[in-house]
Formats: structure tokens, sequence, C-alpha cells
């Protein structure tokens, strides 16, 4: 119990040192190994715009960029030290405002600063209110740093609409990226050049917060949020490690805030609002908020429903929260975590087994999901849009909501998928455990 490794979670990457003294020196690996991913990465970042060229791509890339800086830094908060926030927005928002700012002074008085150092602006005034607000927070965690967070978030946000001089009111605040220095001749007036500038500040910022992880204030974090008490009676400040975590989450919130900023060349209050609280943490959450890359993850679905969901349905964000609750109860660990648990049986060789559970769950699971989405599309269309009549377009067939037939089809084929997805349910379980089983047998 003396040992400060007992208050962190199994796993964690933690080391025993002498008897009553703590230790928080993290186990290191193959650093040609830690490489690897990080190379990959950069890779996949360069060569996107290659093949994917259209304008669409590299604007959802782009957002997807600011998205994945933006979950990261809000699992600092949540995945590593446990304090669910709902107002990590504000920090996000007023990067942006101070981004747009600094960027309009800059190209007003010619001053010689180029573009791709304006997210160090919305860093510094994310890790500033960071600290201030923070200082307040972190006093307590659990329900009440929730409940002091959404406070700040309204404080600030509604601070916005009367602050007009600085956040410019409804309308928010313009600039204008291409005024400013140029760097090798670029203006960044291109989409491709904005994306290759978020692309270098997401690899970057993902870098750091992967290295703040297996830091001795990473393991403290992964303990304050076990076990502070344990924590305390070791000799360290629960509250200390909180404000240090939220500070630095705040920084790289305030980045991706600016980050924001210079992609749209405008910064308004919808940057500070809940709403905006709600996508991260529904990334975070939808990735899966135990694994670094689970935020990543997120972020990328998140986008990509956003982007492709709101030109195909006027009631996306439902689908959004549907698939929130549908994590939460069924895969806590998010999409990342539904992934990475097949890890052990890939590398043992007896995934394969699992395919065809997989293929004969697939079947139910989709015609539970079309006869849900057709239901939900025309209860929609008869009670909010009865004044554009009942006749629809659902999957490119013709459809009148007002007649019984559709209703019975669809609700035949959800309630049908649903039963066949609990009798094949048990057959999916069997197939898990002989994998399972064998990828045990098969371990050296």
């Amino acid at each position: 119990m003396s040992d400060l490794a007992d208050a962190a979670p199994a796993g964690s990457g933690w080391t025993t040192a002498q008897p009553g003294r703590a230790s928080i020196r993290p186990r290191s690996g193959s650093l040609a190994g830690q490489a690897v991913p990080w190379l990959v990465a950069a890779a996949i970042l360069a060569g996107a715009p290659l093949v994917l060229t259209s304008g669409t791509a590299l604007t959802m890339m782009s957002l997807m960029g600011i998205m994945i800086v933006f979950a990261l830094s809000y699992n600092m908060l949540l995945g590593q030290t446990g304090l669910l926030s709902f107002g990590h927005a504000v920090y996000y928002g007023l990067g942006a405002f101070f981004t747009v700012h600094a960027m309009t002074v800059v190209a007003q008085n010619r001053l010689p600063v180029p573009l791709p150092v304006m997210p160090l602006v919305g860093g510094l005034a994310g890790l500033v209110f960071g600290l201030a607000f923070g200082a307040i927070s972190t006093r307590r965690a659990g329900t009440v740093f929730a409940m002091i967070s959404l406070g700040i978030a309204e404080l600030v946000s509604s601070g916005s609409n009367i602050l007009r001089s600085f956040f410019g009111g409804e309308e928010g605040i313009t600039t204008n990226r291409t005024k400013m220095l140029r760097v090798l001749d670029l203006n960044f007036g291109p989409q491709i050049q904005v994306y290759y500038l978020i692309a270098a500040w997401c690899l970057l910022c993902a870098l750091l917060m992967y290295g703040i992880t297996r830091t001795p204030l990473g393991r403290l974090c992964n303990a304050v949020r076990e076990n502070p008490e344990r924590v305390e009676f070791l000799g360290y400040e629960p509250q200390s490690v909180r404000i240090a975590a939220f500070s630095l989450s705040a920084l790289f919130a305030g980045i991706a805030g600016s980050l924001a900023a210079i992609n749209f060349e405008i910064a308004n209050s919808a940057y500070l609002g809940v709403h905006q609280s709600g996508v991260v943490l529904l990334a975070a959450f939808i990735g899966g908020i135990g694994h670094f890359v689970g935020p990543v993850v997120g972020a990328v679905v998140v986008t990509l429903l956003q982007v492709s969901l709101s030109d195909l349905t006027e009631i996306w964000q439902l689908y959004f929260g549907l698939l929130f609750i549908a994590i939460v109860m069924f895969a806590p660990g998010g999409i990342a975590g539904l992934a990475l648990m097949h890890g052990p049986l890939l590398r043992a060789g007896t995934a394969h087994r699992l395919v065809p559970a997989y293929l004969l769950a697939l079947v139910p699971f989709l015609a539970l999901t079309a006869g849900l989405v057709a239901l939900i599309e025309m209860a929609f269309r008869l009670l909010v849009k009865a004044g554009e009549g009942s006749a629809m377009t659902l999957a490119g067939l013709p459809v009148d909501a007002a007649t019984p037939l559709p209703w019975l089809v669809t609700g035949a084929m959800a309630l049908g998928g649903g039963l066949a997805l609990r009798a094949v349910r048990p057959r999916v379980a069997a197939a898990w455990d002989e994998a399972a089983a064998a990828a045990k047998e098969a371990r050296p």
C-alpha cells in the first residue's frame, strides 16, 4: 500500500520502487516500435489529399484534424483524469476568438508573424483561462465538477452576447488568413494548404498529448482518477494534479479552436456553446475514452456522420444521440475498445473463427437498423413535416407515410431483426469463447 502504483489501474505501466517510496516511472518499450504508429499516421495525413482530391474531401479532412485535437484534449480530462466536463468548448471558443483578433492585428500592422504560428495564440489563451477556471472547478471532482463546468460554459456563452466589441455578437468576428506573412510563398488561400497546416498541428498535438500520458504527471492523473484518497495519503495533492491536467487540456482545446478559426476565418458564439461541448463529448465516448486512439476514431466518425448525415436528413442529431446511447449501453469501451479487444485473437491467428458468427449477426443487425431508421423518418414526416404531405422517399423508394403498408413492413423489419439478433447472440458469444480459448492455448 505504500507504493503509489497501487493507486493506478492494472496494466497502466507503473513500476515498483523501494518500499515506502512512490514510483511513477512508466515502463518503456522499444523506441522503434513506438515510432511506427506515428510514422504511419504521418504518412496517412500526407498522402490522404493525393487520394481524396475533391474540395469536399479536403474540407472534411480538415474538420477531422481539428476535431481530433479537440477530442484528444477532452480525453485528457475525462479518460485520463476522470473529470466529466460539460463546458470544454469554452477554451475551444476562446482560443478561436483570440486567434482571429491576433490575425487581424498582425495583418493590419503588417507584423512579421506567419500564419502557421497562430495556433500558439489560441493555445496560450486556452492555458490562461484553463488556469483561471480550473482553480475554481477542480476543487471537487465528480458531479460537482461537472456542474461547475456547465455553469462556467453558460456564463461565458452569455457573456459573448454582451461583450460585442470582442465577440462580435451573433455575427462573430471575421479575419483574412491570406493577408499575413507568407512562408515559402504560401498564402494559405487554397484549402489544400490549410489542410496540411491543420494536419501538421494535429500530428504535433497528438504526439505531445501522448507524451504527457507517459510522464509522471500522466500517471498521477490516472491515479487521481482511480483513487484520489490514496494519492493524497501518499503525499500528492489531487487538486494540483487536476489543475495541471485541466490547464493542459484547455491549452490543446485552444489550439483546436485556433485551427478552426484559421479554417473558417471566423469565430462566433457557437464555438462557445454547450452544443460544441456535447459534440466533443460524443466523439470521445463513441471512439472510446479508455484508449488513446479512441477519441481519434470518435472524431473521424462524428465528423464523417455530421457532414454526410446532415445532407441526408434533418434529424441527423437524433441519430447521434441514438448512437451514443447504443455505445454506452452495449460497448462502453467505444469503437476503439471493440476493435482492440480483437488484438490478442489476431496475434494468435484465431480471429478468423469469428467471421461466420459475425456474418450471421450482420444480416439481422442491418434489418433492425434499416427498420428503425425508416420508422423514425416516417414519424418525423407525419409529425413535423405534415404540411409538405405524406409522400416521401426512403432509400430511393417512393413511400406514402400515411398508409399502413410502409409501417407494417418497416415495423416487421425492425422487430424481426431485433429478435433474430437476440437469437444469434449466443452463437456469437460461443464463437468468441472458442477463439479466445484457442488463442490462450496458442500463447507460448
